[in-house]
């Protein structure tokens, strides 16, 4: 078999494995917070940890596969990602866990920078475009399996092997990564802007823990010096990328209106919908007491919606406007969510399912245009940054909304799950018709670049997104 078809397998394989650990995992929270008495402050850091180091790595990780290699460097993401797998499942406690979870997003961050400039280099022409269709195809059945296949896991042996399926693969992966993958490079090449990856970092830790420290109370001044140290830290890293002739991002770019939208849009879409369904599968498996299977089973409504909206979206992009998708796509994602509210203690599941399918509709329409958004807006040489960009705000938005929702869930549920769950379910819907009043407003086409100025050279085909427009960090 040619090298070209190795490198889609193995580029597919590891794309694969992160997808599903960042929605497998889901429904095992419920599994570990039981084996290890965790708190929900601890569970939400199984899953922030690994959103929090995804989003810190991903446009440093770029610039290092450009300097050092892309075949070296996914293959070293890919086994930073199996050692994390393997410490994930030997975990004795939560900090543990937590920190497996961050080296398991370090490695994330290595192989989601370099996947797809790595199909770029090995395919041209028409078998390039099929290159991307699978890519795209596999992240899909990726999403929608995801938590299919924590709940059989969970259920069938235990939650760690969830992390322990991921050795034998990524073993496997690293091996056809590096026996037969071409290597590529940009001669070219900046060297990493360490010093706006160490205040970017500082950053997200920072806000990260003050956001999920909240849930013990506001009065602690741990929180409030938290967000505050965020914020300087914020401050410095855009007055460092102010001052950097090559920085990791560009500023001048969030002078167009459309990508300061895209960076919204893409926070947006994971801090209402997705950061909801870590609480929405915990609902599933306490106050109603399925199984990890059983959960799994009831949250394809909402992953398999958004499969099918994507494949729709994906034609609709040629003929309706990417400010129309998002912004429409926005619009449904709230009202679904609104649809589940109102859950009361004698509720079943089916309560949920026809918010599951509108808000899983909805954002399926808005991922593929999103993703064609952020490459649009920027010009041939910055479209792998501004695609990191908009993966990284993705990243940002799970993370925070995770925190944040999780602080206002322990605080509204002391009178009750149910009412708590209302509660965050009303806060979400509120961030998603924010975002699509903002979609509306900010993602111009005058800021999109014509297609025909983005196709002679062949940078911008190994940097854009796969045919069906899917978002990897997704």
């Amino acid at each position: 078999m040619p090298r070209k078809w190795w490198t889609l397998a193995a580029v597919v394989a590891g794309v694969f494995m992160l997808v599903l650990d960042i929605l497998i995992v889901n429904v095992a929270l419920a599994g570990i917070g039981n084996d290890f008495h965790s708190p929900l402050s601890d569970l939400q850091w199984v899953v922030d940890a690994y959103a929090l180091a995804l989003a810190a790595g991903l446009l440093t990780a770029g610039s290092l596969a450009d300097l050092l290699g892309r075949r070296r460097l996914y293959a070293a993401g890919l086994a930073i990602f199996t050692v994390g797998s393997l410490l994930c499942g030997l975990a004795t406690g939560p900090l543990f866990l937590a920190l497996a979870r961050a080296a398991q997003g370090i490695g994330g961050a290595a192989v989601w920078a370099t996947s797809l400039a790595l199909l770029g280099e090995a395919f041209r022409g028409r078998d390039r475009g099929l290159a991307f269709g699978i890519y795209g195809a596999v992240l899909g059945i990726g999403a929608a399996a995801g938590p299919l296949l924590g709940g059989v896991i969970t259920s069938g042996i235990n939650w760690r092997w969830i992390f322990f399926v991921n050795i034998p693969v990524g073993i496997a992966t690293i091996a056809v990564t590096l026996g037969l993958v071409t290597e590529s490079r940009n001669p070219a090449a900046a060297r990493p802007d360490w010093g706006g990856f160490a205040s970017f970092t500082g950053f997200l830790g920072l806000l990260g823990y003050g956001l999920i420290s909240s849930a013990h109370g506001w009065s602690r001044a741990s929180a409030y010096l938290s967000i505050a140290g965020s914020a300087a830290l914020l401050a410095v890293f855009l007055a460092a990328e102010a001052r950097r002739s090559h920085p990791m991002l560009d500023l001048k770019l969030l002078r167009k209106p459309a990508f300061t939208g895209s960076l919204i849009a893409a926070f947006g879409l994971n801090a209402s919908i997705y950061s909801l369904f870590t609480f929405i599968v915990l609902y599933l498996q306490q106050p109603l007491h399925y199984s990890a299977l059983q959960a799994g089973l009831r949250s394809l409504a909402l992953t398999a919606a958004m499969s099918v909206a994507s494949a729709v979206a994906g034609r609709l992009t040629t003929v309706i406007s990417a400010r129309l998708l998002i912004g429409g796509g926005f619009v449904l994602t709230g009202t679904g969510i609104l649809l589940m509210t109102g859950l009361g203690p004698a509720s079943a599941w089916t309560h949920l399912l026809p918010g599951l399918i509108v808000a899983g509709l909805g954002g399926g329409l808005v991922t593929v245009p999103l993703a064609a958004t952020a490459l649009s807006v920027a010009d041939i040489g910055k479209a792998g940054m501004a695609s990191g960009a908009n993966a990284t705000a993705r990243q940002i938005g799970l993370a925070a909304g995770v925190a944040a929702l999780g602080s206002i869930f322990a605080e509204t549920s002391r009178n009750g799950f149910t009412h708590g769950l209302n509660v965050i379910l009303v806060v979400g819907a509120v961030v998603a018709y924010a975002c699509a009043v903002l979609s509306f407003i900010l993602i111009r086409r005058r800021d999109l670049l014509p297609p025909p100025a983005r196709q002679p050279g062949s940078q911008p085909a190994m940097l854009a997104r796969p045919a069906d427009g899917r978002d990897p960090a997704g």
